[in-house]
C-alpha cells in the first residue's frame, strides 16, 4: 500500500514541529527516520497512524485519506491495515504473550478459534513459542518488544510503523527486534516507516529521511 502525504503541518505553540512536508513512500519499502530529539519524528508517526490530526495537509494510504476519515474511522482503519511498534511495549498486562496477539484478531472479528491457530502460528514462525503462556511480567524487555512486534504482525498489517523501537534494549536484543520489523518487510512485503537513532536500523534502510526545521529531506 503506497503512503503519500502532501503539505503536512502540525505546531505544538507557535513554532511548527511539521511545516509543510510532503511524502511518497513506495508499497513494500523500509524507510528510516532520523534527526535530533524533537525534530517531529514522534510527530510524523502518530500522523500517519492517524492517532493525532495535522493542521493542514493529507494522510493517504492507497485511495484512503486517512485524515478525511472520523476519529471511529481512524481506529478502524488503523486496527485493519496498520501495526504500531513503540518503544514503551504496551501489552496488556493481565494478557499471556498469546492473548495480546490473539486480541486485535478478535476486535476484527476473528473467531476464538481462528484467532489461537493464527496467534500460536506466528510466535512459532517468529521463534517466541516458548513465551506463548507468560504474562509480561514474566518477559525481559527485550521478550516484551519482540511480542510486541508479533502483535503487530498477526493481522497482516499493509504498514508497519514503529517508533524507536530498539531504544530501550540491549545490542542482542535490538538486533532481534530489527530482524522480525526487516523480515516483515521484506519477506511479507509490508511497508515500514521507522523513526531511530541506530546505525544499524539505518543501514538497513531503503531510505533515509532526516526531518530539520519542520522540513523532511533525503539524508
Amino acid at each position: 500500500m503506497d503512503i503519500n502525504v502532501s503539505g503536512l503541518t502540525r505546531s505544538f505553540g507557535p513554532v511548527p514541529v511539521l511545516d509543510g512536508v510532503d511524502l511518497h513512500i513506495e508499497s513494500g519499502l523500509c524507510v528510516a527516520l532520523v534527526g535530533r530529539s524533537g525534530a517531529g519524528k514522534s510527530t510524523l508517526l502518530h500522523l500517519l497512524a492517524g492517532i493525532d490530526t495535522p493542521d493542514a495537509g493529507r494522510v493517504c494510504f492507497g485511495a484512503t485519506d486517512l485524515t478525511a476519515l472520523t476519529e471511529e474511522q481512524r481506529t478502524a482503519f488503523r486496527r485493519q491495515h496498520l501495526g504500531l511498534v513503540f518503544q514503551s511495549y504496551n501489552l496488556v498486562p493481565t494478557l499471556t504473550a498469546l492473548d495480546n496477539l490473539r486480541l486485535p484478531l478478535e476486535l476484527n472479528g476473528a473467531t476464538a478459534r481462528e484467532s489461537r491457530m493464527r496467534a500460536t502460528a506466528l510466535l512459532d514462525e517468529l521463534g517466541l513459542g516458548e513465551l506463548a503462556a507468560r504474562y509480561a511480567d514474566q518477559l525481559s524487555g527485550g521478550q516484551q518488544q519482540r511480542v510486541a512486534v508479533a502483535r503487530a504482525l498477526v493481522h497482516q498489517p499493509a504498514v508497519l510503523l514503529a517508533d524507536e523501537p530498539t531504544g530501550s534494549l540491549d545490542a542482542d536484543n535490538a538486533s532481534a527486534v530489527m530482524r522480525l520489523l526487516i523480515g516483515a518487510c521484506r519477506e511479507r512485503g509490508a511497508s515500514l516507516v521507522i523513526a531511530t537513532h541506530a546505525q544499524e536500523v539505518m543501514g538497513q534502510a531503503d531510505r533515509l529521511l532526516r526531518i530539520a526545521n519542520g522540513q523532511l529531506v533525503d539524508a
